[in-house]
């Protein structure tokens, strides 16, 4: 059951800082420790000796620039802060309306060396820490789009996304190695992969304590991005996309609207060295997003989708998922005007038992044109993530990714799963927070492959259309047009889209990806990226009807 309680949630003591000691997070921030964690000596308390099982995988310069020095040690050079930490090297970076924050930075060479790379970690204090991984476009950095990926769980690592989906390398041969990947997303966008929350793949806390919803864990995100983007003035001027898959439905409208509302702040008292982050859409694939209509579109899918779990749409098997579907909307609904744990929590649960005989199939919930052997394929139903988990597992991996020798990558972590269950956060409307944006012009776009089970696009599709914009009238209004893909000419799957007039990609657009289950860029790499391409280019999905 354990699995099956993270598959589901997947579509599907610690200090409270006031505002006055971090003004731009404001009173639900959760961090740990204090701001004079990073406002120590040049030379801070060390260990005497070198750790020369990270050291002896690091290359001939960096060996060369920690020679002499001790761990922990700060430095200087040509203006910009290093520390030797772990026997490993780091530039820091800092900003004072972020006293508690730091990232810690290195320039690894792996996956794709072809493109400029930077990766590390997002601290906070001294016990909290977010691991990131950045590539640079393959077309003209420069130019194009910003954009941060993530995937869901909650509790599973980005970095699957990037080994297993759209990054610049795939996973291969049981994990001893990588191949490059022609469809990877950063052909034309400069990308930034980020395991959070905290303990979710190198992400850790040294006290073991994690975040449990997704506002408090935005406010992390935030930090990150403007750090980043203080680092790396050159891309922000550029676009930025936050893009999110399964859990991500609820992740991506939470952090974009405190990104949002950061932005607003901003505009009317700006803070010396913080960014206008360019935010221009949202990208949500496979999501849970509205549990309140997806739940309910289970039983459609599963006896009268495109590939039925049963075949008699008027089955017992059918009728007892329906049976379910009122009670668990009236719990829905509870959670939705209490917005509390004490309502959410019971949702969660009960709603979880639509799913409870479809766990009995052996059918990949991701995927129910297959079957699941978790004997050979692991507990996600995917033999690749049990392959990504051995490469970044590797001690090679982890020196030239700057991570601490002492972590263990897992693909998903069950204990941050059960902490956002015990919250019932996968039972908040996250669709509430969409309409301001997207009526002030941040585009949506979400898609979802026809195999999944557990995030089904039909749910999806029913949520879009019921989402209270100024573009409802017209999203509603328009009927599903065929997609077909730039080069091969094939129907990739269909979109409805509302905004521009035909003339762009659309300001709310649904796809349904034909042919592919929960991670659509694994199934179909080619129309994916054609999908990601011509979105954040706000290029026409469909041909435009003559007037």
């Amino acid at each position: 059951m354990k699995a099956f309680g993270l598959l589901l949630i997947s579509c599907l003591s610690y200090t409270i800082r006031s505002a006055a000691a971090n003004p731009i997070l404001g009173h639900d921030q959760v961090v740990l420790g204090g701001s004079e964690a990073f406002q120590r000596p040049f030379r801070l308390p060390s260990f005497e000796a070198e750790l020369s099982a990270t050291s002896e995988f690091l290359s001939d310069a960096k060996k060369a620039i920690l020679k002499g020095k001790h761990n922990l040690e700060k430095w200087i050079h040509d203006g910009k802060e290093f520390i030797k930490q772990n026997g490993l090297l780091y530039e820091i970076v800092s900003m004072k309306p972020f006293g508690e924050y730091q990232l810690r930075i290195t320039e690894p060479d792996l996956c794709d060396p072809s493109v400029k790379q930077y990766s590390g970690y997002l601290d906070v204090a001294e016990d909290k820490h977010l691991f990131f991984w950045f590539f640079e476009s393959r077309s003209s950095p420069a130019e194009d789009p910003l954009v941060l990926w993530l995937n869901g769980g909650p509790g599973c690592s980005s970095s699957t996304g990037l080994l297993f989906e759209l990054g610049p390398c795939s996973i291969a041969n049981q994990g001893k190695n990588t191949t490059h990947n022609p469809n990877s997303w950063n052909n034309n966008a400069n990308i930034i992969f980020l395991d959070q929350p905290v303990n979710v793949g190198y992400s850790y806390a040294d006290d073991g304590t994690t975040v449990s919803t997704s506002p408090v864990a935005g406010k992390d995100v935030y930090a990150f991005l403007q750090l980043f983007l203080d680092r790396f003035p050159k891309y922000s001027k550029q676009p930025f996309h936050i893009a999110a898959e399964s859990y991500g439905g609820t992740y991506a409208p939470n952090f974009a609207n405190i990104i949002y509302q950061e932005n607003k702040k901003l505009g009317l008292a700006p803070v010396p060295h913080l960014k206008h982050i360019n935010l221009a859409s949202i990208v949500l694939a496979n999501g849970l997003t509205d549990p309140y209509i997806q739940f309910a579109s289970i039983p459609d899918y599963v006896c009268e989708g495109p590939y039925p779990v049963y075949k008699d749409p008027q089955g017992p098997e059918c009728q007892s998922l329906r049976a379910k579907v009122p009670t668990c909307q009236r719990l829905i609904q509870s959670c939705y005007r209490f917005n509390s744990r004490f309502t959410c929590f019971p949702a969660m649960v009960y709603c979880s038992t639509i799913f409870g005989s479809l766990q009995q199939t052996g059918l990949n919930p991701y995927d129910v044109r297959r079957k699941c052997d978790r004997a050979k394929d692991g507990d996600l139903c995917y033999k690749q993530l049990l392959w990504v988990e051995t490469w970044l597992n590797d001690p090679k991996t982890k020196a030239a990714l700057g991570v601490n020798p002492d972590q263990t990558f897992a693909s998903c972590n069950f204990e941050v799963n059960r902490a956002f269950a015990s919250q019932g956060d996968g039972m908040h409307n996250s669709a509430i927070l969409l309409p301001e944006l997207v009526n002030d012009g941040v585009r949506l776009l979400v898609y979802a492959g026809n195999a999944d089970m557990m995030c089904n696009y039909m749910g999806n599709e029913r949520w879009v259309e019921q989402l209270d914009t100024k573009f409802h009238e017209e999203f509603s209004a328009t009927e599903s047009t065929p997609w077909i893909h730039a080069d091969s000419g094939r129907v990739a799957g269909e979109v409805r889209s509302a905004g521009g007039g035909g003339f762009t990609a659309g300001n709310v657009t649904f796809v349904n990806v034909y042919e592919a289950g929960h991670m659509v860029p694994y199934d179909q790499p080619e129309a994916a990226v054609d999908l990601f391409t011509k979105w954040i280019t706000d290029t026409p999905l469909t041909l435009r009807k003559a007037t």
